[in-house]
């Protein structure tokens, strides 16, 4: 997977914006302004392509057992919430996608009954 097939499948991800709210090489994607799914663009030009995804705590330890080292605790986030993947290497690029899959609903499920609806009209 390259950025632009990341950038790609989240923006077709209903309701996703993009933005660089931390500065101009970190692109973080958001669902009704709510972060999923971050990457430094930095880490795609340097050939060590990483994300960082919110996961379930239990599935997050799950994850970081089953790739240790291509999976570990969010860089620069709340690791008992996020984990940062490196893309390329042991995860498939379909596993991959699940776990942004994952991240969003996540984020959506945890929207207010309000902004849940405003999503569904998008």
């Amino acid at each position: 997977m390259n950025v632009e097939q990341l950038r790609d499948y989240c923006l077709s991800k209903k309701g996703t914006t993009e933005e660089f709210p931390f500065d101009q090489v970190t692109l973080v994607f958001k669902v009704m302004g709510k972060m999923y799914c971050l990457t430094g663009l930095e880490h795609w030009e340097n050939g060590k392509p990483a994300v960082n995804l919110k996961c379930d705590p239990e599935k997050a330890i799950q994850l970081r057992e089953k790739y240790e080292g291509t999976v570990i605790g969010g860089y620069h986030s709340n690791k008992k919430h996020w984990n940062t993947v490196y893309l390329n290497e042991d995860m498939s690029d379909d596993e991959l996608l699940t776990w942004i899959d994952h991240s969003y609903e996540l984020v959506v499920n945890k929207l207010t009954k309000k902004q849940k609806q405003e999503l569904q009209l998008l």
